[in-house]
């Protein structure tokens, strides 16, 4: 027993390290069994934790990171343990830049790890172009970035392990772009026949990154035979959850109970983020029970959820309350605690914040879900990286890794604000 466990421990330290515990093997044997890691191995692994990651640094995706900054963010983000990346579109040049940067950094250390879940943008038909859209119809450019994501998957084999097919591409609030499921259905089951036929890694795991409720955990109009059918092809479940979101929209576990009336601003706070995670929880339920009731048992993951720490507006101090440094820290935290535990991968949004996603207004959420601003200061989630020197030595931009509000934990807190009651 003492044996099997010491060496399965030493398994996963190797996979983790990229080293042998033998010492009479080769470094090219060592690198070998680096390049055969699996999704399977990958995913639900907490040797190997995931994040969301796009690397733009300005107020339009029209101005492209360099292969250089990308190459910047994936050696801060590999600092903080990160090893595998979720990408969302293959339209623009970031996603293959990105995968060039790895492949570089790579090149010049074979033990360094990370590796890719390429997303595939899905669009309906006029999505975005001032039209109405067509929910029905999908997209022409549909294809085009299939093919593209499929080049991009055989050219660097090593590191994209899994593909995901659209990205929050069937829930119906998605009211710019959303399509019906049979369109996933059909590039979900076209690349695994490409899979089947060699022309797609044989260990590619294929899936669609979608909101809780497109997989079954939302309402009767999603509960149709063709995401039925897309449970069944998919090779396993990518779903998303938000409770930052739901603290405007659903807010009922958000607002403090009479029963905890009584308790410090901070006490409160503290509580209310345990309730997120059980609401998390709750949605993750959800998926897996709907799942379940169509006779499939297959792995299911959490695809993004994430924390703003700047907000106006829905989620600011004068709405729900849920916007701040303090709160994004617990929710990292505490995500990452039963993510690990439960042997979900968990891809938190994000790594850095991305200033294009409310160019007109600089304190907009989607501006503020990074692990770091876009100058590469680490928000008080990271502060106890910095303490640790994880980051000593890394740069973005020319900025090394400082802490945000330059260190004071006081002035964060003067910043928290505990949630309405009830």
């Amino acid at each position: 027993m003492k044996s099997n466990f010491i060496k399965s421990l030493c398994i996963w330290v190797s996979l983790a390290a990229g080293f042998s515990c033998s010492s009479n093997q080769s470094t090219e044997q060592s690198d070998k069994s680096i390049k055969e890691v699996t999704a399977q191995d990958i995913l639900g692994n907490p040797a190997y934790r995931a994040i969301s990651y796009e690397g733009y640094r300005e107020k339009s995706r029209e101005i492209q990171p360099t292969v250089a900054q990308l190459k910047e963010d994936v050696r801060i983000l590999h600092a903080m343990g990160i090893r595998l990346l979720r990408t969302y579109n293959v339209q623009f040049a970031h996603a293959s830049n990105l995968l060039k940067a790895i492949s570089e950094i790579k090149a010049e250390d074979p033990s360094f790890e990370m590796y890719l879940m390429l997303g595939a943008w899905i669009d309906c038909k006029n999505a975005w172009t001032g039209m109405e859209p067509d929910h029905n119809i999908e997209s022409e450019q549909n294809e085009e970035e299939i093919n593209r994501a499929v080049a991009l998957v055989n050219q660097y084999p090593d590191i994209v392990k899994i593909l995901a097919i659209g990205n929050e591409a069937m829930v119906k609030w998605a009211t710019s772009y959303y399509v019906q499921p049979d369109v996933i259905l059909k590039w979900v089951k076209h690349t695994q026949a490409l899979k089947a036929e060699g022309k797609l890694p044989k260990d590619l795991w294929i899936t669609s990154s979608d909101d809780f409720s497109s997989w079954g955990g939302g309402g009767p109009e999603y509960h149709i035979e063709d995401l039925n059918e897309l449970i069944r092809s998919v090779d396993f479940i990518s779903m998303h959850t938000y409770p930052y979101h739901n603290s405007h929209y659903n807010p009922d576990f958000w607002r403090v109970p009479v029963e905890d009336s009584k308790l410090t601003e901070i006490e409160k706070v503290d509580r209310a983020m345990i309730r997120s995670i059980e609401f998390a929880k709750a949605q993750y339920d959800s998926v897996t029970n709907y799942m379940k009731s169509i006779g499939v048992n297959k792995p299911v993951h959490i695809g993004e959820t994430g924390w703003a720490s700047t907000s106006d507006g829905l989620y600011g101090p004068e709405g729900s309350r849920a916007t701040d440094e303090y709160k994004q820290a617990k929710f990292h935290q505490l995500m990452r605690e039963w993510t690990d535990a439960a042997g979900i991968s968990c891809f938190y949004f994000e790594g850095f914040n991305e200033p294009w996603k409310d160019a007109t207004n600089p304190i907009g959420s989607e501006n503020h879900f990074g692990l770091f601003t876009e100058k590469g200061e680490a928000k008080y989630a990271l502060w106890d990286l910095v303490d640790q020197g994880v980051f000593d030595g890394l740069t973005r931009d020319g900025n090394p890794i400082i802490k945000t509000f330059g260190g004071d934990k006081e002035k964060i807190l003067q910043t928290v604000m505990a949630p309405p009651a009830k």
